[in-house]
């Protein structure tokens, strides 16, 4: 479970008061601090699998991308701050972002093509919270991995079922495409990868 650290603060007291504090991990919602829990094994496993082989891929096709060990995303007029599990970067675009230098954090679309979420105990914060922050930024590219079918029947089918969700930006709204089973994910950002669903999620020993 996530807990709710309930006195608001800004984004700027966020980031001096609770980025990299004593290796907790934390997100600013709409002036909430949120202490996030910490996550299972196989939670990591399937973030660390997805990052090699998005690293990989960016290598192969020499794209100007990279994903750094930590960073935020900040909807612009909102004291949000989030930390997706996985994050990446168009770099030409960094010099574009006034609060990348000092504080390691990007607000702009052009800067993001794609944000990975991997579904934990606060799923609700994932399906809801995240997907109307990262349209309204305009981040062309969102997936949710919910390897462990965490997420409501409504997100993910009745009866619930482990569900890649791709979210596509399309006239600034999300557009969503789901895969399981053995079928590709068809990323817009990444249209060569070759990916299927059970591949990532065997990377946590996730039956499916």
């Amino acid at each position: 479970m996530t807990q709710a650290l309930r006195k608001l603060v800004t984004f700027d007291e966020f980031v001096v008061k609770y980025r990299d504090n004593s290796g907790k991990r934390y997100e600013l919602h709409d002036g909430v601090v949120i202490e996030m829990s910490q996550p299972t094994g196989e939670h990591e496993e399937v973030i660390g699998f997805l990052a090699v082989n998005i690293s990989i891929e960016i290598g192969r096709l020499k794209l100007p991308y990279f994903i750094p060990k930590t960073a935020l995303v900040k909807p612009l007029e909102s004291e949000s701050a989030y930390s997706p599990d996985v994050l990446v970067l168009n770099r030409p675009n960094l010099v574009n972002e006034p609060l990348w230098k000092k504080d390691s954090t990007v607000s702009l679309a052009k800067s993001i093509p794609l944000v990975i979420e991997v579904v934990s105990s606060n799923w609700r914060d994932d399906y809801l919270t995240k997907v109307a922050a990262y349209e309204t930024v305009g981040i062309p590219e969102y997936w949710i991995v919910d390897y462990a079918a965490l997420g409501g029947r409504r997100f993910i089918g009745n009866p619930k079922q482990p569900t890649i969700s791709v979210y596509s930006l399309l006239d600034g709204e999300y557009q969503i495409d789901q895969f399981r089973g053995s079928e590709r994910i068809i990323s817009p950002t990444l249209r060569e990868l070759n990916l299927t669903v059970e591949q990532i999620f065997q990377a946590g020993d996730v039956q499916i």
